[in-house]
């Protein structure tokens, strides 16, 4: 009787488990910033302050850590385009970005490739085990695409992107039911929105028109006929 009690908790123990809720983290992306020396004489140039996109994240970072302490905030940067910046500012900007991971208790994670961000988002945590909640993107993008190295590597190029017919690379399964998803950068509510949403089933947040990053505020529209959108045309 008692052999049959055990074997009795211990498959509705592991019932109770499989049936769990799956913990949930939230991803913030830091794509990189321009290179000074393209941007300076430009009438509307770019990333005059090196840190738009590391505060923007800092920002985003703090008002969830503030009303959720203990979730789980993963912070992924794009890595060589600080590096480049750094010679340009003559400061060791990843001791600095450091500093905001150490501050907020985050996972700050540097890829270097869009094959990396998508290994991660896919296969960085067990996607049945750890669902994405919350995935927000900060820095240059287009109507199609993020642009992780705009006017750092090629001026007023990019050679690293995630385009939205990269999205289906996207492993389903991998966001909570309520995910919150926002790309704060220019234009992504014209055309990627769409595309993410078909990909993951996940309606994505994103500015028609052009957004600008401001030193103690998250972005904002910069166009007075501009508006955030999560339909999709």
């Amino acid at each position: 009787m008692r052999r049959t009690l055990s074997i009795l908790a211990a498959f509705m123990a592991l019932a109770s488990a499989l049936h769990a809720a799956p913990e949930r983290e939230v991803i913030i992306i830091s794509g990189g910033v321009s290179l000074s020396k393209w941007e300076h004489y430009k009438p509307e140039p770019h990333d005059r302050w090196w840190m738009n996109f590391v505060r923007a994240a800092r920002i985003r970072i703090q008002q969830i850590r503030e009303s959720e302490p203990g979730a789980q905030i993963t912070w992924l940067v794009y890595k060589p385009a600080y590096l480049r910046r750094a010679g340009e500012e003559g400061k060791d900007l990843l001791k600095l970005i450091d500093s905001v991971r150490d501050t907020y208790h985050v996972r700050r994670v540097y890829f270097s490739k869009t094959s990396e961000l998508l290994d991660y988002l896919n296969q960085g945590r067990n996607r049945e085990a750890v669902k994405i909640s919350d995935l927000e993107y900060f820095g240059h993008s287009n109507k199609a695409c993020w642009m992780f190295d705009y006017s750092n590597y090629i001026d007023s190029a990019s050679k690293v992107w995630l385009h939205e017919n990269d999205l289906p690379k996207l492993r389903p399964g991998m966001f909570t039911k309520d995910a919150f998803v926002k790309s704060w950068g220019c234009h992504s509510g014209e055309s990627m929105n769409a595309h993410f949403q078909r990909a993951t089933g996940v309606p994505m947040w994103g500015a028609i028109g052009k957004t600008q990053y401001r030193t103690d505020e998250l972005p904002a529209l910069a166009e007075r006929n501009g508006r955030w959108t999560m339909k999709t045309r």
